[in-house]
Formats: structure tokens, C-alpha cells, sequence
């Protein structure tokens, strides 16, 4: 049979009888942590005009509104059948199902919220939340792995993976490619660019890189993800992860464009 074999991987982490840890919400966990450390630790760096105190209340602000909106958007766009199947399902975060898009959308509420309150830069904000967001991409996409979960398209390509709830079918580890790409290169650019002072005092440019890179990544990879069972296909051959990433797109060039033209004018 071709395809590699689905690695046997428990999606609980942790079993305590009454709960279960899974890795799924621990990806989210620690790429919060990872999040919060890197940016304390940068803004030392930079001798940035922010106290640790704030970054907390960003953090946390910013987490909340990850987690209301990846759950919200889920639903309403990607299984609206819970609302009336089984509506306690929806706030059962730690089973899975979470959408990027809302999560982001949810993320910046968060980051608004806070820079009105503290009186700083939302822009500024924006670009310290992004550098580090492609930790909990890379780490949440192999949850996805690990979950068996999101699994791509049918292939006869060398690393293919049979995956178990995808018919042990040769199929695409879509979940991985989403990893490097999302996670690994996303997270690569935006910190090599933030190395350059004439970036660092641009607010809103890495913001703008980050949601056109990942845009980008997120309309290729859907080529080979297997659609939503739910939705299938849109539009021909076009998934609601394509059409939800073009806005994206076309908001992260505008961001660069606003940036480069307010310094410079």
C-alpha cells in the first residue's frame, strides 16, 4: 500500500480520569506563553516605551479575543449544523475546530481594546502580536496532525500519509505543510525584517507582512487540503479558506503601503 502510516499518536495529552489535557488546547497554551516571554524579552531589547504590566493585559486581551472569535467565525462559517445539533459543543474549544480567520479578527479586537486603554500605538501593537503568532500556527498545525484532523487531498507523492479518519487513503499531510510554511517561514521573515530599525518604527509593516505572507501560504496550501467535509468546494475548485484569505491579502498590502507612505511623508 502506498503512503506512509499514520503515526499512532493519542490526541490527549494527559489524561487525569475527570479531564483530559489534550494537545490541541496545549498548543494554544504554549504558544501563548512563547508569545508573551518573546515580547517582554523584546521590548528590553529595544528599550520599546512599554511595561511588562501592559504586555500582560495585551496578552491576556488578546487571548480572549483569539479564542471568542476562532470559535465564533468556526461556527457560523464552517458548522453552523452545531448551532441547533448540539449548541454545548460550541464552547467545547479543547475538542478542536477553531477558525484562523476569526481568531485573528477576534485577536485584533483584543489588541484595539488594549492600545485604546493604554494609550499606545494599535499598530504598534499589532506588529509585537504578529511577530510571535506563527508559534501557535506551527504548533496548533500539528495538533491538527496529531488530531487527525484537516488532512489534505488524495496523492501518490513519496510522503504521503494514510490517515485513519481520511479512509486510509495516500493523502496529503497538509497539516505539516501548513506548519512550515505558516509557522516556520512566517515567523523567519517577520523577525528578520524586525531586526531593521527602519521596519521597527514603520507600525503596521509587519502586521501588513504578516496577514499577505500568511494569506499567500493559507491560498496555496488549500490546493492540496481537502475541503470541509461540511462545505466541499465554493466556487469550482475554491475552498471558503481561499475566498476568507483574500481580504487578508488585500488589507496586509494596503497595511505596507500606509506604513512606508505615513514615515516617509
Amino acid at each position: 500500500m502506498t503512503g506512509l502510516a499514520y503515526p499512532s499518536v493519542s490526541p490527549v495529552m494527559i489524561s487525569l480520569g475527570f479531564f483530559n489535557i489534550r494537545w490541541y488546547s496545549m498548543a494554544y497554551l504554549l504558544g501563548i506563553i512563547a508569545a508573551w516571554f518573546l515580547i517582554v524579552k523584546n521590548i528590553k531589547k529595544y528599550k520599546l516605551p512599554l511595561q511588562k504590566g501592559q504586555i500582560d493585559d495585551l496578552i491576556f486581551n488578546t487571548t480572549l479575543g483569539i479564542i471568542l472569535g476562532g470559535r465564533l467565525i468556526y461556527v457560523l462559517f464552517y458548522n453552523t449544523a452545531m448551532l441547533w445539533q448540539d449548541p454545548l459543543e460550541i464552547f467545547a474549544v479543547w475538542h478542536g475546530g477553531m477558525s484562523f480567520h476569526g481568531g485573528l479578527i477576534g485577536a485584533i479586537a483584543g489588541i484595539y481594546y488594549s492600545a485604546r486603554t493604554m494609550k499606545y500605538p494599535f499598530l504598534g501593537f499589532s506588529d509585537l502580536i504578529a511577530l510571535y503568532t506563527p508559534i501557535g500556527l506551527f504548533l496548533g498545525r500539528l495538533a491538527n496532525f496529531i488530531n487527525d484532523e484537516l488532512f489534505g487531498r488524495v496523492t501518490d507523492v513519496p510522503w504521503a500519509v494514510r490517515f485513519p479518519n481520511g479512509g486510509y487513503l495516500p493523502r496529503h499531510p497538509s497539516q505539516i505543510y501548513e506548519a512550515l510554511l505558516e509557522g516556520v517561514l512566517l515567523f523567519v521573515v517577520l523577525n528578520i525584517l524586525w531586526r531593521y530599525k527602519y521596519i521597527r518604527e514603520r507600525h503596521g509593516f509587519i502586521s501588513g507582512m504578516f496577514l499577505s505572507v500568511y494569506a499567500l501560504s493559507r491560498i496555496i496550501i488549500e490546493n492540496y487540503r481537502e475541503p470541509d467535509s461540511q462545505l466541499g468546494f465554493i466556487l469550482g475548485s475554491i475552498t471558503m479558506g481561499q475566498i476568507l484569505s483574500l481580504p487578508f491579502l488585500v488589507i496586509g498590502g494596503l497595511l505596507i503601503f500606509y506604513a512606508v507612505r505615513k514615515k516617509s511623508a
